[in-house]
């Protein structure tokens, strides 16, 4: 792999990608706190507070310095609409992707773009396979990933915080060369 670590910003034809900052903490805890993106997400609760934004946010630097967390925000005419990501508990372990994005800023195809920028800086960097995945109910999302070439690996069950409650999630998987 080469040097991930040190990629600040990604460029899309629509769209800025560039690592999250802390001052990114007020924007994005608005955008989440809609139901429309906390209830598709694992891990953000429903009136998360700027705080635990902050807190989250200080939980990737050190993954960032490790190449296990590449979190960037989404920018539209300098304004944050969104944040895609790539996690992994180590560097032996396969990135999964994440994102979400404001729902003022749906149905223009700009998730699409945004994560199959982050797919193909990850390619670059030598990554040859990716994991990710969506409430069962969120069936947009599976189709940002099919545009971006992943494809169903079976289904799971998560606990979304944002629901309360166990929701099925649809596995899908990335590897290069397949189609």
């Amino acid at each position: 792999m080469t040097s991930a670590p040190l990629t600040e910003t990604l460029s899309s034809e629509r769209l800025a990608l560039r690592r999250v900052r802390m001052d990114d903490a007020p924007r994005i805890t608005t955008c989440v706190n809609d139901p429309r993106v906390y209830r598709m997400l694992a891990r953000v609760e429903p009136l998360q507070s700027e705080a635990s934004t902050r807190t989250w946010l200080e939980t990737l630097v050190p993954g960032r310095a490790a190449d296990t967390d590449h979190v960037f925000a989404l920018e539209s005419e300098g304004e944050l609409i969104g944040v895609t990501g790539a996690h992994r508990r180590d560097t032996a372990s396969p990135f999964e992707i994440g994102y979400w994005l404001a729902p003022t800023h749906w149905g223009r195809g700009l998730m699409t773009e945004a994560a199959g920028t982050l797919k193909r800086w990850l390619e670059s960097e030598g990554h040859r396979a990716l994991t990710s995945g969506y409430v069962h109910d969120n069936p947009a999302s599976g189709r940002v990933l099919r545009k971006i070439g992943f494809m169903t690996a079976g289904r799971s069950r998560m606990f979304s915080l944002g629901r309360g409650e166990t929701v099925e999630r649809i596995d899908m998987a990335w590897i290069a060369g397949k189609a």
